[in-house]
């Protein structure tokens, strides 16, 4: 199981010297794997009122492509967007920019995809909210054309490109893609479509009746699982080594290819304080 870590995007602000801190300290410890999530804009409250989700105009994001892109040049990292939404982005840019992360890391990327919550975010980029899980599913099968031919042609309902291709492709033909997923439709998306799954539960915890609707997806369209990989996560705030040693174990013990530590929501100030935490958890988590 491979042991990474989450970019601590809401609690560092927007210092350089962070990123490359955090990241390359990451690289030091022995974490296989750096993962960022995603969001372009946060609403303002005082104007929108209850926008449905977490995350506000006050809150900090790094753009993860691009920071994978930087530190890729400055450790040996593996990197996953966990996740990235998709369907917001212009699908042929995305293959570019994430073709180039893979060729900067040497081919050890992960594009993990999902839909999102965040209507504003999607009105403000000019692609239809209600239609987002229909853009998805075609855009991962652009996307792996995009990725893996050199003259590519698709006419589809949201993509349309004739005989045209990226130049130089990615390293991996295709890049892994990976979905966040909880619902039972997204779940079954999964089982049909995706290289690995980024769960929104835990084991003992609806994780075993979530890989059996992922096996159903798989099954409706005839697909083998037998290589399906699935990432866990464990929070450094329980603040207890033993507890997170326990955790770990669990997800080992239910078949997860990877594990990321988060050390957000700890109470943590600055990013010393984010890396000591990944140093004091990462002996509990081997």
């Amino acid at each position: 199981m491979d042991i990474g870590v989450i970019f601590p995007q809401t609690e560092v602000g927007g210092d350089l010297g962070a990123v490359r801190a955090f990241g390359q300290a990451a690289s030091g410890l022995g974490y296989t794997h750096l993962a960022a999530y995603d969001h372009v804009l946060g609403g303002d409250l005082a104007v929108h009122g209850d926008i449905g989700g977490p995350y506000t105009i006050d809150d900090t994001f790094r753009e993860p492509l691009t920071m994978f892109a930087y530190l890729a040049g400055c450790t040996d990292l593996a990197f996953a967007t966990s996740i990235l939404i998709g369907p917001q982005r212009q699908t042929a840019l995305l293959a570019k920019q994430a073709a180039e992360v893979d060729l900067l890391c040497g081919g050890r990327f992960r594009l993990g995809l999902g839909i999102g919550w965040n209507k504003l975010e999607y009105d403000a980029l000019g692609v239809p909210f209600e239609q987002r899980s229909a853009i998805l599913e075609e855009q991962i099968a652009v996307l792996r054309a995009l990725w893996t031919e050199k003259s590519v042609t698709v006419d589809g309902r949201f993509h349309h490109i004739r005989a045209a291709g990226l130049a130089p492709l990615p390293l991996q033909r295709p890049i892994p893609i990976w979905i966040g997923a909880f619902a039972p439709a997204a779940l079954r998306r999964v089982g049909r479509v995706a290289d690995g799954w980024f769960p929104h539960v835990r084991p003992g915890g609806g994780l075993e009746a979530a890989l059996e609707i992922i096996r159903e997806g798989a099954t409706e369209v005839g697909r083998d699982l037998s290589g399906f990989s699935f990432e866990g996560r464990v929070e450094y705030a329980v603040r207890d080594l033993d507890k997170l040693a326990e955790h770990a174990r669990r997800w080992r013990q239910a078949g997860a290819s990877h594990l990321s530590l988060i050390t957000m929501h700890a109470g943590l100030v600055g990013v010393d304080a984010h890396i000591n935490a990944m140093s004091e958890a990462l002996p509990a988590l081997l």
